[in-house]
């Protein structure tokens, strides 16, 4: 039987200051009791051991950091984010607890490289649980002194280059270690063959419809333009439709057609060639038609999308 890979785990979960209490007792294990998390096993929380001490609690550690740099914070401002780095469980079968604080240590030394050490507040592992992991919490300030964790973390793109580079940091001292799935492939959702098939009806459908908006005339209020709206509208229904329904799977059809030769190496292995092609005509049509839409004027869009809302009602009578 082939081993089963091994990964290295970052995860980031965005925080308001108003939930550092519940954290803290959660990643500081103050608490007697954890009914909400049952997988501690209290006897065991004696193992559990600081990388970085909190010198204060989290909110003041927090506050302090963040007036120290001058920062302007708004209601919805992100406060403190929770990193958890933790690996595949089978990465840490046989390791003594040496040996786990040598994996964490480095994880805890990326984390300074990228955001700057004064930033970090808490840095504790917790081996009272199935498998060994890292609560590492950090104000997200940035080097001109702004509080703004979208700058810090970035978008999906950015986070997906966050993972490549955690992993050739960690890598370079644990080599057993491969690259884990990015984010652009853990939202992946199966397309189903049904959207394919709506996509490809609805461009057939597309000159037609194209030739019968182009009779109507904003101008012309006469029966013959009823007609035509009255033949469109159930298309337009349709089609807006197909388009809401789309947006679900758009992460998969980037993924599958994105141009970062990395993740095509894993559509590769996965045998997924055909995938690739079809999500490619799949995103080239759904293109074609959105295309189609912005080219009809606003209020003759608007006649069309109220008709196709009539038939719609008119169905579910």
């Amino acid at each position: 039987m082939a081993q089963k890979a091994q990964h290295a785990i970052l995860r980031f979960a965005k925080h308001k200051s108003g939930s550092a209490g519940a954290l803290e007792a959660h990643h500081e294990r103050t608490k007697e009791k954890y009914a909400s998390n049952p997988d501690i096993d209290m006897n065991k929380s004696k193992d559990n051991f600081h990388i970085i001490q909190p010198t204060q609690k989290y909110r003041k550690e927090i506050d302090t950091r963040i007036k120290a740099a001058g920062c302007k914070t708004r209601k919805d401002s992100t406060m403190f984010v929770d990193t958890i780095i933790t690996a595949s469980p089978e990465f840490f079968n046989g390791k003594s607890k040496k040996e786990v604080q040598t994996y964490f240590t480095e994880a805890v030394a990326f984390m300074e490289q990228k955001i700057g050490k004064g930033n970090i507040f808490s840095a504790v592992v917790h081996m009272d649980e199935k498998t060994p992991h890292l609560h590492l919490c950090f104000t997200p300030i940035t080097e001109d002194g702004r509080l703004s964790a979208k700058d810090i973390l970035g978008n999906r793109a950015q986070l997906s280059k966050w993972q490549d580079e955690f992993h050739a940091h960690m890598k370079k001292q644990f080599p057993v270690l491969k690259r884990g799935e990015s984010a652009l492939i853990t939202k992946r959702k199966h397309i189903p063959t049904w959207l394919f098939k709506q996509s490809i009806n609805l461009v057939k459908q597309q000159k037609t419809i194209e030739k019968a908006v182009s009779d109507i005339s904003i101008m012309n209020a006469g029966k013959k333009r009823d007609e035509i709206l009255e033949m469109v509208g159930p298309y337009f229904s349709r089609l807006e439709s197909h388009l809401g329904q789309m947006k679900k799977y758009q992460a998969t059809i980037d993924y599958l057609t994105q141009e970062n030769e990395g993740l095509k190496e894993k559509v590769k292995d996965e045998g997924s060639i055909k995938k690739q092609l079809e999500a490619a005509k799949l995103k080239q049509e759904n293109e074609q038609l959105r295309r189609f839409v912005q080219s009809i004027p606003p209020e003759l869009l608007h006649a069309l999308q109220e008709r196709g809302r009539d038939h719609t009602k008119d169905q579910q009578r």
